[in-house]
Parts: C-alpha cells; structure tokens; sequence
C-alpha cells in the first residue's frame, strides 16, 4: 500500500508540475509605461494566463491599504463596475465583483476568495481562487467560470516590484477579438492605475 501511495504522490506532483509548467512559456504581449505584460498558453484552455509586472515608488503599506479597500479597488481593476467584500476571516477574505464588458457580450460577474500570505523576506503575497457557487447567480450576469492567479508585492528598497498574475476562463461564450484584448488591457490597465494612486 506504501507504494501505491507513493506512486499516486508521485503522479500528483507530476501532474501539478506539468500544469504549472504549461503556464511558464510567457510571451510579451506590451511593453510600456514602466509595464511589461506577457501571455502564456494554458492546457487544455482557449485563453491564455496573462502576467504584469512593474516597479512602483511606493511603500508596502501604501499598497496593502489600496488592496484591502475592496470598494475602492473597484476605482483602479479593468473594467470594474462595483466590487464589495462578502467575508472576512484572519488572512482569508471572498469579493464579489461585476464587471463592464461591451455590447453584445453579457456582462460578468465573479466571486474571488482571496488568501494573503506574508513572506519572511517582507513581500506578500495575496492568492486568489474564484469560487463561482460561493452566491447564487446574479440576473443580467454570467458568472466567471474559474480564475486562478495573485498579486505579489516584493520591497525593493524605497520601491516595490508588483506581480499580477491570472488565468481565468470568463464562462458562456466570448468572442475571440475581446478574449484576447482583455488578456493584455487587464494587467496593464490595472497596473497602471494601481501604480497611480500607489506614486501619488
């Protein structure tokens, strides 16, 4: 039984590995303004994981706060309408947020469970999950299907480098043309934005 059950082990983290290896041939996609973002296909997904990266001139603390004013977050993500946290637990918090999308695409909706994660080098790390059963569906929103990715903020002396990084799969159907626009705006829009009120 010892075998088998390092043997299934073994498979797992095979198989954890090979997904996590699938999203870390990454492309750039834009490279601007202090923002790089880059594009990696994902297995057995027709949308890609996008990833952001930029240096901020900003403190630790100033980007926590922007972060954890869930409300107020909505003022500086792509394409959010409104956004309200539902729960918060310790280190664990659930966001719902509905976001704008154009005609004729069905606007969408999504539930995060975020987990934020201190590391001993001073950086954090916040996780996020979707969790699309957490509510029942909205009327007049498709409900995000999955989101997989986080945020890392990492202290660089008087900056701090921020990482946004997500894959997710918008649920229903979604035109190709705005599936791949949304993929570089998203990071790079949302950094930009964040890097404004984090320099003011």
């Amino acid at each position: 039984m010892g075998s088998l059950h390092r043997i299934a082990v073994l498979c797992g983290l095979t198989v954890l590995l090979a997904s996590t290896a699938q999203a870390e041939d990454w492309k750039t996609a834009k490279d601007e303004d202090g923002i790089k973002v880059s594009l990696s296909e994902v297995a057995g997904s027709q949308y890609k994981a996008y990833r952001g990266v930029t240096i901020m001139k900003t403190t630790m603390a100033k980007l926590r706060a922007l972060q954890e004013d869930v409300p107020g977050a909505c003022a500086w993500i792509h394409e959010c309408k409104v956004q309200k946290l539902l729960k918060h637990e310790g280190n664990q918090s659930w966001t719902y947020t509905q976001f704008n999308t154009p005609w004729p695409v069905t606007s969408r909706d999504s539930v995060l469970h975020v987990t934020t994660v201190d590391g001993a080098d001073g950086s954090l790390t916040r996780e996020l999950e979707g969790q699309p059963k957490y509510l029942p569906e909205e009327k007049g929103f498709v409900r995000v299907a999955q989101v997989k990715g986080f945020w890392k903020f990492v202290p660089k002396g008087d900056q701090v480098e921020v990482t946004y990084q997500v894959h997710t799969d918008p649920g229903g159907s979604v035109p190709s043309w705005l599936a791949n626009k949304f993929v570089v705006d998203a990071p790079f829009n949302t950094l930009k934005a964040l890097k404004e009120r984090a320099e003011k």
